[in-house]
């Protein structure tokens, strides 16, 4: 069965994207606040996905070992910061991981679609959208942009980083140009918020 067939006709489904550290939280975070439209995002059900005791928590600790637990934490959870580490660093990893999360999270977002099928409007905030093969979930596609100076630099502060694990994780995501290709809107997240604040609201 098709996914277009799974969903319904009568919906706008934004696929929210961007590379990483872009700002594309921000954005979501706003339309949550200032707009009645549910919001459906992969990394929480990535997060649910891997929770102690599930079946693909098992599954991935078969593969990486208990070196992949936190535990320090109350029920031996993934330690996701070192789980990220590594698959930035390996592809073999990397590929394993994607191949096992993201047909399950695409399962779920359609589940979750269906539920909010009487909602006009739904946001599917995706960050690997492209190189997921979530496309075909949406009916309109919006990337967020930053210059990549400053999408670096966002990086670096953020996961306490170096310029050059910085360079290569932006790197291991597919470029902006290739993005904007396949995208409808374009939401410039450099410096000034106002830009895709009235956008959004033209919008939606």
């Amino acid at each position: 069965m098709s996914i277009k067939s799974k969903l319904t006709n009568h919906q706008r489904r934004i696929g929210l994207t961007g590379g990483i550290a872009t700002g594309k939280s921000t954005i979501a975070n706003h339309i949550k606040k200032y707009k009645d439209i549910p919001i459906l995002d992969a990394d929480q059900y990535s997060k649910e996905l891997i929770k102690p005791k599930s079946k693909v928590y098992k599954e991935v600790l078969a593969y990486f070992g208990p070196q992949i637990v936190d535990h320090y934490s109350s029920e031996d959870e993934i330690n996701r910061e070192l789980l990220k580490k590594i698959i930035f660093d390996n592809s073999i990893d990397r590929k394993w991981i994607e191949n096992l999360l993201h047909p399950l999270i695409k399962e779920k977002m359609i589940k979750e679609c269906n539920k909010f099928k009487k909602n006009k409007i739904i946001l599917l905030v995706i960050p690997l959208l492209f190189e997921a093969k979530f496309t075909d979930l949406c009916t309109e596609i919006w990337l967020v942009k930053c210059p990549r100076a400053i999408q670096k630099s966002r990086l670096m502060k953020r996961n306490k980083i170096s310029d050059k694990e910085a360079e290569k994780m932006i790197n291991l995501q597919l470029s902006f140009k290739d993005k904007s290709k396949f995208s409808d809107v374009i939401l410039d997240n450099s410096e000034d918020r106002e830009l895709w604040i009235n956008k959004i609201q033209k919008l939606i």
